[in-house]
């Protein structure tokens, strides 16, 4: 599974910004109006979320995230391991309540 691949599953939602895509990368902003959808592509995808907004992050999702900019209690965590690699999803919702930055990263797994 890659970055862009999820993004194209989600072709038909609106989005604000575009960051960045690329197959282990993909930063993007969408409008939170669509959030249920967004929640929905990702479950189908990856399972429930781990770490949803409004629970505390496990020391273990704290250190898997730090070099992306972290996950906190606001913040919605998805996390799946494929056979080589494993997809973390981060949803952190913006101040105005209109926004949320969305953060798909594919690490490969270590030998």
């Amino acid at each position: 599974m890659k970055a862009k691949e999820i993004i194209d599953r989600c072709a038909q939602l609106e989005v604000y910004q575009r960051r960045r895509i690329t197959d282990e990368y993909a930063e993007l902003v969408f409008y939170n109006k669509d959030l249920a959808q967004w929640d929905t592509i990702m479950t189908d995808i990856l399972g429930p979320t781990v770490c949803p907004a409004g629970t505390e992050p496990t020391p273990e999702d704290t250190q898997l995230t730090s070099d992306y900019g972290g996950i906190t209690s606001q913040q919605t965590l998805y996390r799946k391991d494929f056979h080589d690699h494993r997809v973390i999803v981060m949803l952190w919702p913006w101040n105005d309540q209109a926004h949320t930055t969305l953060k798909i990263i594919v690490l490969k797994k270590q030998a």
